[in-house]
């Protein structure tokens, strides 16, 4: 199935959001203290992979009204790399967690049973109507799950809203559980089910993997909980190769084009960016800028790079006189992706605009283990571990 636009945050992976983790939530939105960020520089004994596993962490009790519920990959998986993809392998469960009413998500924990072999996880809500669609994905692949790359390609879950994804939970190397405060929730109807979205990075060898979500839960009727949003911020990836070669994978075309038949985008991702991020212009430092369409108060923010990440930052209202910075990460280290809370919730809405940029760098290719014996090509947006992304993500409260 050939993936558009609309499914390129699901990859993110981190998504990744696509990526990335919605730990660390802010003390007003939280129960208790997360796990604390922090960033180091990339060295050559980063494992090969990239990922860590999530930080031990006490568990929050329950508060009034809440309850546990755990749900786990249907069986245990063994990732395998679809022909032609290289190292690896995105795959879509369904899971039905049997809501017979409307319920509100407090919290989120998901604990990766082999965290050697994964690279994000991203837990969608398939809204009561789309749940047909996802079984007959489900149902067209063989074994449990569906390949997935992009996005699991149900309506509601393939990406989504930018401004309003429909993620429910996400983990990446540093995320750890993500309890919100009393007065904050993600309402989920009854009849929604679940779609957890399992990008394996193969470079870390072989074996299987059955990972579970915990879900904090309590009753929707008769709260009065505040729900929290993301909003991710998509930037293109244009890195040229060190000696600003075109021969070969050096040749932005051809290494798009790889990129495309490696992950069976009818159109590339890196490609259909730029219309919504401006032209191509090649170099280590990328940004996009998108207009805030509604009024919300930025809690959290975190940011979402592969290996050959340096920095990312996120600004709203960049260049102007108003501009205020909502995340500054100088030293990226791809193995601790949690949230950083605001020390003050910013207001904003129409009017305002956001601006995620990254810095990217070749020569990390000399120093990881997952580049070892590679050649330098031009990177563009890609789905594997060792192509690149961009990728803002805020977490909204309405007001």
């Amino acid at each position: 199935m050939r993936r558009r636009l609309p499914v390129l945050v699901g990859a993110a992976a981190l998504l990744l959001a696509g990526c990335g983790s919605e730990a660390d939530l802010p003390a007003n939105l939280r129960g208790a203290s997360a796990h604390p960020t922090t960033h180091a520089a990339p060295s050559a004994s980063a494992s090969a992979s990239g990922s860590a596993s999530a930080a031990e962490q006490e568990d929050v009790p329950l508060r009034a009204g809440e309850r546990f519920q755990s749900i786990r990959l249907p069986a245990p998986y063994t990732p395998t790399a679809p022909e032609g993809t290289g190292t690896d392998d995105y795959r879509c469960f369904l899971v039905d967690p049997g809501f017979t009413s409307d319920q509100l998500v407090s919290g989120v924990h998901i604990a990766p049973d082999n965290a050697a072999l994964v690279h994000h996880v991203i837990v969608s809500k398939v809204e009561p109507g789309d749940v047909e669609r996802a079984r007959e994905l489900d149902a067209g692949d063989p074994g449990d799950g569906w390949t997935c790359f992009g996005g699991a390609g149900v309506s509601g879950v393939a990406g989504g809203s930018l401004d309003d994804a429909d993620w429910v939970g996400a983990w990446a190397p540093g995320g750890g559980e993500r309890v919100m405060a009393d007065d904050i929730g993600i309402p989920l109807a009854e009849g929604t089910q679940l779609v957890v979205q399992m990008h394996y990075n193969l470079l870390a060898g072989t074996g299987t993997d059955r990972s579970t979500v915990r879900l904090r839960l309590s009753e929707a009727e008769g709260a009065t909980k505040q729900a929290l949003r993301t909003m991710l911020l998509p930037a293109p990836v244009e890195l040229p190769c060190r000696d600003n070669g075109t021969k070969g994978l050096c040749n932005r075309a051809l290494a798009v084009a790889d990129v495309k038949r490696r992950f069976a985008e009818d159109i590339a991702t890196a490609d259909l960016l730029h219309l919504l991020c401006g032209p191509i212009e090649p170099g280590p430092v990328q940004s996009c800028t998108r207009p805030i369409r509604e009024e919300g108060t930025i809690r959290a923010v975190a940011g979402h790079m592969h290996l050959l990440g340096r920095a990312i930052t996120v600004d709203v209202n960049k260049g102007t006189p108003q501009a205020q910075r909502v995340l500054d990460l100088p030293v990226w280290n791809f193995d601790d992706q949690g949230s950083i809370p605001l020390d003050e919730p910013l207001d904003v809405g129409p009017g305002d605009s956001i601006t995620v940029t990254c810095t990217h760098d070749q020569s990390l290719r000399d120093l990881l283990p997952a580049f070892e014996g590679t050649q330098d090509r031009y990177v563009a947006w890609g789905e594997g571990t060792t192509d690149e992304m961009c990728l803002g993500i805020v977490l909204m409260t309405e007001r």
